[in-house]
């Protein structure tokens, strides 16, 4: 399906330039003489590239229909990493290749969308915010008040991710999936 570029909205599936990319971020700019244009911040989801374009305004683009599976994380045996489909119990491998940033936040249980174009596989979708059990860090020092101090602590999946001095071993956290950030406790 054809859209005009104006139409377009953050976090659509688009086909540019032969490409299938996820729309990041957009801008419309009307310069002072010349015509307008708009200019987008474009993530290919084959190869995970991320590139800022710029775009006449009168061009049409194909909107690509990506679908987005319900799926729930079971286990990983080493090279790959075996889903469930939340409706039909199928279940599917997924090559550890297609989860390079999104293997540190998969743990047992998990609900995420495996998204796929045309019956490829393009990825997965995780939750915005996942809460996580800290397995290892030091303990807090007394008197150590510097603002906004930060240690390092290891959640369930050996991700290791800086929080502040007051959580301690065996608290539940959040982090957040999208700069896999500390955000809050649980």
């Amino acid at each position: 399906m054809n859209i005009n570029i104006n139409d377009i909205k953050n976090g659509m599936t688009i086909i540019i330039d032969g490409n299938l990319c996820q729309i990041m971020e957009f801008q419309h700019v009307k310069p002072g003489k010349g015509s307008a244009f708009v200019r987008i911040k474009l993530k290919n989801l084959r190869t995970g590239a991320v590139v800022e374009n710029s775009y006449n305004t009168n061009i049409k683009i194909e909107r690509a229909r990506v679908e987005h599976n319900p799926m729930q994380f079971l286990y990983s045996d080493g090279a790959n990493y075996v889903f469930m489909n939340t409706e039909s119990y199928d279940q599917i491998e997924v090559p550890e290749s297609k989860l390079e940033n999104e293997k540190r936040f998969l743990k047992e249980g998990l609900e995420i969308q495996l998204d796929y174009y045309e019956g490829e596989l393009l990825g997965v979708t995780l939750p915005e915010k996942i809460e996580f059990e800290v397995i290892e860090t030091e303990p807090a020092v007394k008197g150590n008040t510097a603002n906004n101090a930060m240690k390092d602590a290891k959640i369930e999946t050996g991700y290791t991710v800086k929080v502040p001095l007051f959580i301690n071993q065996g608290e539940k956290i959040i982090i957040s999936t999208s700069d896999g950030k500390y955000s809050s406790r649980a």
